[in-house]
């Protein structure tokens, strides 16, 4: 059967309408979903991963697109969202819990929650350039991992719906490949793509669609703020994730969000943009993380290999001498600051009765202090490396030295 499609580029230009991209969206799903009997979302909280879910259940609800044989709904909790989108998750977990929509909620393991693995094995903070480790561990490890354990558990394909979306400066520069799919998508029928997972003998059991790729992003806001919350459109607690993004000046400043004082912003638009509005203003002792990563950073917190290093597959490693692993004082030094940083927000909630913050809860603190008083360290350090303060000879991957010209230390 022909696809009936929108002209994307009709009109000379114009501007698409909210319902012609929920349309299209339509078209997106009626045209895959039926050949997939299980779907599941990925939802990360965030604003457009949480437009795609509470679409695609209202369209089920009213019968706009196929229902599936099960549909699975996995919540990405990396222990650092901003507070708001963190209290919006929950409460759109209770709508869908009243409809019977299965929620599974996806975290990393202990020792590889974001706060555990830098305080208590001593791992430095992420940063952009050569250790960007936090997306993958605490975010799309915990998620394919329990993407493959559903998939065992299933007979028949899966279809993994995202909220990835190009948006409008895609659709003006004519770029049409945004939403044309691959293995036979029809163009404008969403980002269709069959996924081959090497894991768990899954190949060819699963396929991506991204039903909102076109939306532009004042769409988005229009269905959280106002559409979504309305009963006709499935009363849904959106309203929050607006507030998280900025409140009404969101759409405005474009605003993003990213994790609770990120390492890998120069500036922390998103937590600026939260401390703004007076309903989370207790939050700004919040403030106070971000340059505590920057400073953990810093030699003086961390030690150093001391020369050439062979690595397990027999090779020689191409940065000798480079800084590692935090020292045990810097760790704990950090496990107290931030504990004090979430007392100082969480006496003000009490006196104001507002909501409370859960940096580090009292599972992960006392995991942190045993790994620690463990001597644990990442792989590859033995703890009895220099610290990376002190001046050593300079030695490179060819294996010359350098010697000091004074022999002095820091």
């Amino acid at each position: 059967m022909k696809l009936e499609q929108l002209d994307l580029f009709a009109d000379g230009g114009r501007r698409m309408q909210m319902t012609e991209s929920i349309e299209l969206t339509v078209q997106s799903l009626q045209a895959y979903g039926s050949s997939h009997p299980h779907w599941a979302i990925a939802w990360s909280g965030g604003k457009d991963s949480s437009a795609t879910l509470s679409l695609i259940v209202y369209l089920l609800d009213v019968g706009r697109i196929p229902r599936p044989q099960s549909l699975t709904v996995f919540y990405a909790d990396t222990r650092q969202e901003l507070l708001p989108l963190s209290i919006a998750a929950y409460q759109i977990m209770d709508d869908l819990a009243e409809r019977g929509i299965a929620v599974e909620i996806v975290m990393a393991p202990l020792d590889k929650r974001f706060m555990v693995y830098i305080l208590g094995r001593g791992v430095p903070p992420p940063n952009n350039n050569t250790l960007r480790w936090c997306t993958r561990q605490i975010k799309i490890d915990p998620m394919q991992e329990a993407l493959s354990h559903r998939l065992a558990q299933l007979d028949g394909n899966v279809l993994m719906i995202t909220g990835v979306r190009q948006g409008e400066s895609a659709i003006r520069d004519r770029r049409i490949e945004m939403s044309c799919g691959k293995d036979g998508a029809e163009c404008g029928q969403g980002w269709y793509q069959q996924v081959l997972p090497e894991a768990k003998g899954l190949r060819g059991r699963i396929a991506t669609l991204a039903p909102l790729l076109h939306w532009r992003v004042c769409h988005v806001w229009e269905w959280l703020k106002h559409w979504a919350p309305q009963a006709e459109f499935g009363d849904w607690s959106t309203v929050g994730i607006a507030d998280a993004y900025g409140g009404d000046e969101a759409e405005e400043i474009n605003a993003r969000t990213g994790c609770t004082g990120c390492s890998l912003t120069d500036k922390d638009m998103a937590l600026d943009n939260l401390l703004a509005q007076s309903q989370w203003a207790y939050l700004a002792p919040l403030k106070q993380i971000r340059p505590l990563w920057r400073e953990l950073r810093e030699p003086q917190h961390r030690l150093r290999k001391p020369g050439l290093e062979r690595l397990k597959n027999g090779t020689i490693a191409k940065n000798p001498q480079r800084m590692g692993p935090l020292t045990f004082e810097a760790r704990l030094m950090a496990l107290d600051r931030i504990l004090a940083i979430q007392c100082a927000c969480n006496a003000a909630a009490l006196s104001q009765g507002r909501p409370v913050i859960d940096l580090i809860n009292a599972e992960e603190e006392a995991r942190i202090r045993e790994l620690v008083a463990a001597g644990t360290w990442p792989d590859g350090w033995e703890g009895d490396e220099p610290l990376a303060t002190i001046l050593l000879d300079v030695v490179y991957q060819n294996g010359a030295v350098q010697p000091l010209l004074f022999g002095a230390e820091a």
